[in-house]
C-alpha cells in the first residue's frame, strides 16, 4: 500500500525509527490505542473537529505499523471482507 510506504518515510523523518518492527509492535499497538482514546474523548466532548483528527491519527498510527511490517494489507483487507460477507448477520458468543 503506497500511503503506508510515504507514511513511513514521513514518521522516520519526524523521529520515529524503529529498527526492529516485529519487537516494536506492542509499543506501536499502543500508539494506536492512545490516538483511539483521545478519539473517543473529543466524542464525549462532542468535538467534531477534534474527533476528526484523532481518527486521522489513528489512521497514520496504523499505516504506519502496517508498513514497517510490510504487512500485505491490501490482499488482507479483500480476503477478510469476503469471509464476513458468508457470516450470518450476527455472529460471535452475545446476541444483540
Amino acid at each position: 500500500m503506497e500511503v503506508s510506504r510515504q507514511i513511513v518515510q514521513e514518521c522516520e523523518a519526524s523521529g520515529f525509527i524503529f529498527d526492529e518492527p516485529w519487537r516494536d509492535t506492542p509499543k506501536l499497538l499502543m500508539y494506536i490505542v492512545t490516538e483511539l482514546s483521545e478519539a473517543m474523548e473529543a466524542w464525549r466532548d462532542d468535538d467534531r473537529e477534534a474527533f476528526t483528527e484523532e481518527m486521522a491519527d489513528t489512521f497514520i498510527r496504523w499505516a504506519h505499523l502496517v508498513g514497517l511490517l510490510r504487512l500485505p494489507i491490501g490482499k488482507a483487507i479483500v480476503e477478510k471482507r469476503e469471509k464476513n460477507r458468508m457470516r450470518p448477520r450476527i455472529h460471535g458468543r452475545k446476541q444483540y
